[in-house]
């Protein structure tokens, strides 16, 4: 049975379930236009979304780090401008790389070997990752420094743009020093990415999901022109449409919207790249890592639905596929790996030329699954 159900109401948007195959593609262009013309909310169904085809088989151990290490927590991946070489954090073996010299940013070639490092001592806590259009590397310190370890001091609240060699560029932020969310100061940033003309944007604040958060909590997306000078800045802490608890993930769409993965809302949300709200879409869960290819199809990777009931409750952790036209989720990718037999839970997700998706795991130890179509 097919339901489509429409309603211009601000508190209850355009909804749509059961859709599929020929009917969610024969039907899009008449949703999308019925969507336009309802209250400018574009928030999908509500309802738990797990049950969705999964063409893709997932591996665990195709890549292999230098020196025979294991890998940590990965969060943060990305593609290089070839679409072959996959770039991904590995927390230094573990879950942080304070104390540590090791390379937490590497370059992977599609055979899995490990074909450049970079970024040892550098960050304590290497978070999210953007590649652009340069090749040049972006990466997020989404920690600050501790008091009761002098070797953190310095470090933290900071983005970096680094070379393909792995020299800085540029970096955002004053490292070690947190910001309040009112000036160009950084306070554990989640994620970065740049449009076309090198502008940068930056989801700053990663504490608005937490259960302590407030209306001081830093919520915020943060604007700078490609010499790192601050423009704007928009959001702020709350769930009311264009606020924020969480930037968690950011990435821009083939019609230059920058869509937000609102984590601590269980939420996408849609802006224009001066900040005004378009829209959003809940139908892809408690989005951690986003991932949108030329064509507005997005991946949304979802690491933390299954760690409580209270985040989201009856949501699976995995990868949400859709488009971005209609918020209809069409894959549900699980993950499932030797090492995650109940399924992988990926906070990064990135996706090469040839269709493979990769998922970056931060939790059980960390992984990177590389799920193919079957």
């Amino acid at each position: 049975m097919i339901t489509v159900s429409v309603s211009c109401s601000q508190n209850s948007p355009f909804t749509f379930s059961n859709l599929s195959g020929f009917f969610a593609n024969t039907l899009r262009p008449m949703l999308l236009v019925l969507c336009i013309l309802c209250s400018g909310s574009l928030a999908a169904q509500l309802e738990p979304i797990n049950q969705r085809p999964n063409p893709f088989s997932s591996m665990d151990n195709w890549a292999t780090l230098p020196d025979g290490r294991e890998w940590g927590s990965t969060a943060g991946v990305d593609m290089d401008p070839d679409g072959r070489h996959l770039w991904a954090i590995d927390r230094c073996g573990t879950n942080s790389c304070i104390g540590s010299a090791v390379d937490p940013i590497v370059k992977i070639d599609p055979s899995g070997n490990v074909v450049a490092s970079m970024g040892g001592g550098l960050m304590l806590f290497p978070h999210g990752l953007h590649v652009d259009r340069d090749g040049n590397i972006w990466v997020t310190d989404g920690q600050g420094p501790r008091e009761v370890n002098p070797s953190t001091v310095g470090m933290g609240h900071a983005v970096y743009k680094l070379s393909p060699e792995g020299e800085v560029l540029l970096t955002l932020g004053q490292p070690g020093v947190a910001g309040d969310g009112t000036d160009a100061l950084l306070e554990t940033p989640c994620d970065v990415v740049t449009d076309a003309d090198g502008n940068i944007y930056v989801g700053d604040g990663h504490s608005g999901q937490n259960p302590d958060a407030t209306a001081s909590t830093v919520a915020r997306i943060v604007k700078f022109d490609r010499d790192g000078n601050l423009l704007k800045y928009w959001g702020g802490w709350g769930s009311e449409a264009g606020k924020l608890k969480t930037p968690h993930a950011l990435d821009i769409d083939s019609r230059n919207r920058l869509i937000v993965g609102d984590r601590g809302n269980n939420r996408l949300q849609i802006f224009d790249l001066d900040g005004n709200y378009i829209g959003e879409f809940k139908s892809f869960s408690r989005p951690s890592g986003i991932y949108i290819s030329d064509d507005d199809i997005i991946y949304v990777a979802d690491s933390e639905s299954e760690f409580d009931d209270t985040r989201n409750p009856g949501w699976h952790a995995g990868i949400r596929v859709g488009s971005l036209l209609d918020g209809i989720v069409d894959y549900f990718i699980d993950g499932t790996v030797e090492a995650y037999p109940a399924g992988s839970n990926p906070e990064g997700v990135a996706v090469d030329s040839a269709g493979n998706v990769f998922g970056a795991v931060v939790s059980g130890g960390g992984a990177l699954v590389k799920s193919a179509r079957r």
